[in-house]
């Protein structure tokens, strides 16, 4: 069953729309929660009188940051550790009435309706004392008064370093040195269902129904935010619309838990706008880079330098991770024997970063995609060949990280592929010596991702298998689908260990923390790789049973070997018992009923890296500011492909990020206020099915030896390498290297200008 092009097994549910959203399950009777933001974007609430609020018909609560448990607590969806050095940074409450940015959250009002929700909301009146907003990492990092955060005067969360021989030396033997500085947008994840849940108590405990990624995790930042035992805390996450990394945070699940014993544990649905999706959850950190390369004479790499610097926003969420991710990726792939990296991660009065697809890596690849075609060009060689020449061949481990490691590298048949889809040497030539406003070109980039985060986090994962009466099997997990089909590959893992037809494989899709078992969740292009690891041992269990129960109910002189295939138990090769035969003996004999299950909970110790390309063609119309995709693509090195037809899927979903994330998508902030200006999905420009060309996706598979059937990441690395292969493509066009993305008009139109070329 692995490795074949099924159908997806929620297909039907979805397409038919009997698939059930959390929407889907709100009581008619629920409240409704609407949350009160803050007008500035730095300061403290001096007054707020909720009098007027209060006195609305229909309003049954309102609550402040006065009235919410005082308890600090982390948001990010990383695994918790008993040691402190690796838990998250605590620096939220459920409501406050410090000001950290612009829309910040300092009350809830719980009413009957939405209507009367809404009302209530602009009956509270607020007064503050504003201090000055600062919405650029680099200067933040200097310190503001007050500091954002009391214990942070400086405004920096953390910083990181590596070293690995001599840098300074390396460049000063270097033929020639490129320094550059590049800088990446904020963007939104933009997923069709905005953060959505209702929460109500049952036997005294609170129970929370919500659109995430990483239910166990929701429910232990529950209990740390409102202090109270975590086993006193139920999430269930049913089908989910979407979530890229937005939902592996815990976002108002703490606020709504607390509504509901605040109301005598009557449901409450708290539902998300889309305009506070974009100002109020999470974004993609904009990060700013300052790189230095030497090379030698023949253009391999000598020297490498990096710095950056990741506007966080004004709480921690994932913090450091996505900076210090990237400077993991800067160690990787290219040969240089003095490599050093340095990255700050700042608090700013800006909207809250935390995880989006790829975590960091999309930032640092633009950055380090274009430092390499910018050498290519100084010293006049191809950029194809130059990165050829510095590229690690075979097997390759991280210098700091060891246990993580390419234990499989097909990047150099990536390249052939995705070179020879797009012409690359005859394109190279025959855009080479262009005239007029309207210029074709083609470029490309490359990326390293790990699949999952060993050895930096815990990586646990469970699965459950039982046999049912008919000798299908029921499958629990609590990894979580969220619209990637990992449902689909976990049921392909089971059958394919237990040799059995895929319909035979009843996954259970809905995660509840009281009954699913532990799994850290949906993050990381984990899931197939530790989870999947999880399902294969468990199958493995079950079949064991399978078999030694088979051995009762044969005759004692039966001494061939049984083995299991598609319901039927064989004793070499012959067929001796159905497995639904065997099935109704396990529930229903007088004499040797044992219902077969099997659960394992497994800790996974190993990592290893996924890789692959982009090449892209585009024309450039330098007068009208304007980039078409004439052709694209993108070559994976996923290991073993577990489902083709939905690795396609994931590729083509995360091309067309990485195209947006490019070209147009940008979170745009006001100077003064950090108020964002284009929250919505009118002036926020999301790429349409318009502007979205065809799009191809090609793969090589490698069996890598550290996935359970030879895979490794897939789900995160497609939308890395879109941005940078397209600038890399405009600067072969018209030979103007722009270093910050989006490649909007207006960008477009002022470096052609400054160039002379319009």
């Amino acid at each position: 069953m692995v490795g074949k092009s099924i159908p997806r097994v929620d297909a039907y549910e979805k397409v038919t729309g009997r698939a059930k959203f959390t929407d889907d399950l709100i009581l008619n009777r629920a409240l409704v929660a609407k949350v009160l933001h803050s007008t500035i974007g730095n300061g403290i609430v001096t007054s707020i009188d909720t009098s007027e609020a209060e006195a609305l018909p229909g309003v049954v609560k309102v609550v402040t940051f006065k009235d919410v448990p005082d308890h600090c607590y982390p948001t990010p969806g990383h695994p918790w550790s008993v040691e402190p050095a690796h838990q998250d940074i605590a620096d939220r409450n459920i409501l406050t009435g410090r000001i950290r940015y612009y829309g910040d959250d300092i009350a809830a009002v719980v009413a009957e309706d939405e209507v009367t929700a809404s009302r209530a909301l602009k009956l509270i009146k607020v007064e503050y004392e504003e201090y000055p907003v600062e919405i650029h990492p680099r200067k933040s990092m200097y310190g503001s008064n007050p500091p954002i955060h009391f214990d942070k005067k400086d405004n920096v969360l953390a910083r990181s370093n590596f070293f690995i021989g001599n840098v300074d030396e390396g460049l000063e033997q270097s033929d020639t040195v490129v320094k550059r500085s590049y800088k990446t947008s904020i963007v939104q994840h933009c997923h069709i269902e905005n953060p959505i849940s209702f929460a109500y108590m049952e036997k005294g405990r609170i129970v929370v129904v919500t659109s995430t990624q990483i239910p166990h995790i929701v429910r232990r930042v529950i209990g740390q935010a409102l202090g109270i035992p975590w086993g006193r805390v139920r999430v269930i996450k049913p089908y989910i619309g979407g979530g890229f990394g937005n939902k592996q945070d815990v976002l108002y699940e703490p606020l709504n838990a607390f509504l509901t014993t605040q109301v005598g544990g009557r449901p409450v649905k708290l539902e998300v706008s889309r305009e506070e999706t974009f100002c109020n959850t999470r974004t993609r950190h904009s990060i700013e880079y300052d790189l230095t390369a030497g090379v030698d004479k023949e253009g391999h790499l000598l020297a490498k330098d990096m710095k950056a610097y990741s506007s966080q926003g004004a709480y921690a969420s994932h913090g450091h991770a996505i900076a210090a991710n990237g400077l993991t990726a800067w160690r990787l792939q290219y040969a240089c024997p003095n490599t050093r990296g340095e990255a700050y991660t700042i608090y700013t009065n800006t909207p809250t970063a935390g995880a989006m697809r790829a975590y960091g890596i999309p930032q640092a690849a633009f950055a380090i995609e274009c430092l390499m075609d910018d050498v290519a060009a100084e010293i006049h060689t191809d950029p194809l060949e130059f990165r050829r020449k510095n590229l690690i061949q075979g097997y390759y481990e991280d210098a700091y990280l060891k246990p993580i490691a390419a234990n499989t590298n097909g990047i150099f048949q990536c390249l052939e592929k995705g070179a020879e889809y797009i012409h690359w040497d005859e394109k190279r030539k025959e855009y080479a010596d262009q005239t007029g406003s309207v210029r074709r070109g083609i470029g490309m980039s490359l990326f390293s991702y790990k699949t999952g985060v060993w050895p930096i986090s815990l990586e646990i994962a469970g699965a459950r298998l039982s046999m049912n009466q008919d000798g299908s099997v029921q499958l629990q997990i609590g990894a979580t689908e969220i619209g990637q089909g990992a449902d689909t590959v976990f049921s392909q893992m089971a059958a394919e260990t237990l040799h059995m037809d895929v319909e035979n494989v009843h996954i259970v899709t809905v995660q509840d923390t009281d009954v699913t078992p532990f799994d850290t969740g949906a993050y990381a292009s984990r899931q197939s790789f530790v989870t999947g690891t999880a399902v294969k041992q468990c199958a493995e269990q079950l079949l064991q049973k399978i078999l030694d129960y088979a051995k009762t109910l044969l005759p004692e002189q039966e001494t061939r070997e049984l083995s299991l295939d598609h319901g039927w138990i064989y004793a070499g090769e012959e067929q001796v018992l159905s497995l639904e035969a065997l099935a109704q003996e396990a529930y229903y004999s007088l004499s040797n009923s044992s219902v077969l299950t099997a659960e394992v909970s497994t800790q996974v110790k190993k990592n290893t890296i996924a890789t692959g390309c982009c090449f892209a063609e585009v024309e450039v119309d330098m007068k009208l500011g304007t980039i078409q995709i004439l052709n694209i693509i993108n070559v994976h090195d996923s290991g073993k492909l577990l489902n083709p037809q939905l690795a396609q899927m994931q590729v083509h979903g995360g091309m067309s990020m990485g195209m947006g994330y490019g070209l147009s998508e940008q979170l745009v902030l006001d100077e003064k206020t950090g108020r964002p200006l284009n929250g919505n999905l009118l002036d926020y420009k999301l790429m349409t099915a318009l502007d979205t060309p065809d799009i191809k996706a090609d793969f090589v598979e490698l069996d890598d030896p550290m996935g359970p059937y030879g895979n490794k990441a897939l789900g995160e690395p497609p939308a890395i390498p879109g941005a940078p292969a397209i600038r890399n493509a405009v600067l072969h066009a018209t030979g103007v290297a722009f270093n910050e993305i989006p490649l909007a008009p207006q960008r477009l139109i002022e470096g052609f200008k400054k160039a002379g070329l319009i």
